[in-house]
């Protein structure tokens, strides 16, 4: 769930997002020590026979810099991806190539101040970490493993110990809404944090066992989350919530901002960003994805050209087009701003270019959006 990038790429040249992603993720191994109850992966103790090897995993990599300039972030992710026995390696062939790399361990055991401190010295440019609980009880309850609060919290200690930048991942559901406002006073508080990023819950893998926020309650919460933005300690964002650029452009419009100072707010960056434009995601054993929440497989890494998926495939050129979305998605004047969460429209009608039910806006109501 974590989405951990620079935006020095953004701030250098203007992204086409139908040409070149702004985010790789690498799913690097199936396996994982927790059982987290909203697991994208479904993660399992141990690898999946046929997940890249190290020569695939590299010739994957290289594939990346056919994306020419910008290149994308490149982030690895799992399962756990320190449970490659080459992550390390992996981590050097990136590096060596010119891309930059974050990194979501899982809060294990293997997640030792030395593990981070290593990964750092390797070249990872930010650590992910999820907290979806203010307090052990909360956490663990969700994660299904004892420990893993005090274990993030310490990981995270040590990394704001050594100056490695951290990005904080919380689950929004029905189980953790009430909880949003203890945990930024955690974070604000306990440790240095980069960027918070608030996942709002797409049913899928074994997140179906939780129960996605209502659309009321959604846009309550963003609301909320636009109010800590002038005044919170570091960045704050939303992932699998687009609707949240609609909100902050009516925000910035009441204040009195037009097109280009909109353009200049820290808000703005990411716009238009969804599944499968700006963003693409390769499994274990290299199928091509939109993202790792909508499970359309387009291609594979070991026998295509991931560059070439992207661009010219018939769901990501699908994607790249809100005018072939359909429904209040297909009519709304913020579709190519926004666009909605094209994994939360697949998982609720098995359309991928349907409408996002977490959005109870009606189009037709606003001035046209900023393109």
């Amino acid at each position: 769930m974590a989405v951990v990038h620079s935006h020095a790429h953004a701030d250098r040249i203007v992204h086409d997002f139908s040409r070149n992603p702004m985010l790789v993720y690498w799913e690097m191994t199936q396996a994982c020590g927790l059982a987290c109850k909203h697991c994208r992966a479904s993660a399992m103790p141990s690898a999946h026979p046929l997940e890249l090897t190290t020569a695939e995993s590299k010739s994957f990599l290289e594939q990346l810099l056919d994306f020419g300039e910008p290149l994308p972030h490149l982030i690895l992710t799992g399962g756990d991806p320190l449970r490659r026995k080459d992550i390390y390696q992996l981590i050097d062939h990136a590096r060596g190539l010119g891309l930059d790399v974050s990194i979501t361990p899982a809060a294990t055991p293997e997640l030792t101040n030395r593990a981070i401190t290593r990964l750092q010295e390797h070249g990872i440019q930010a650590l992910g970490l999820s907290l979806d609980g203010s307090c052990a009880e909360k956490h663990d309850a969700i994660r299904n493993v004892p420990g893993t609060f005090d274990r993030t919290l310490e990981a995270a200690r040590h990394a704001g110990r050594i100056g490695l930048p951290i990005q904080v991942n919380t689950l929004v559901s029905q189980e953790t809404a009430e909880d949003l406002p203890a945990i930024y006073e955690l974070l604000r508080t306990s440790f240095p944090v980069m960027r918070w990023s608030l996942f709002f819950l797409i049913s899928v893998g074994r997140g179906k066992a939780l129960n996605e926020v209502l659309p009321e309650e959604g846009e309550r919460i963003m609301n909320w989350v636009l109010d800590l933005v002038p005044r919170a300690p570091f960045a704050v964002k939303t992932t699998e919530a687009p609707s949240y650029r609609r909100l902050a452009i009516d925000k910035m419009r009441a204040a009195g901002l037009a097109g280009p100072e909109m353009k200049k707010s820290a808000v703005y960056r990411g716009f238009q960003v969804r599944d499968g434009h700006g963003i693409v995601f390769v499994s274990h054993v290299g199928e091509i994805y939109p993202s790792g929440f909508l499970p359309l497989p387009c291609g594979s890494v070991r026998s295509g050209s991931l560059v070439d998926v992207y661009r010219n495939s018939g769901i990501f050129r699908a994607l790249h087009s809100p005018e072939q979305f359909h429904g209040k998605c297909g009519e709304c004047e913020y579709s190519h701003i926004c666009g909605g969460s094209r994994a939360r429209a697949f998982a609720h009608t098995g359309d991928a270019l349907g409408s996002d039910p977490i959005c109870p806006y009606q189009p037709g109501n606003a001035a046209p959006a900023l393109v």
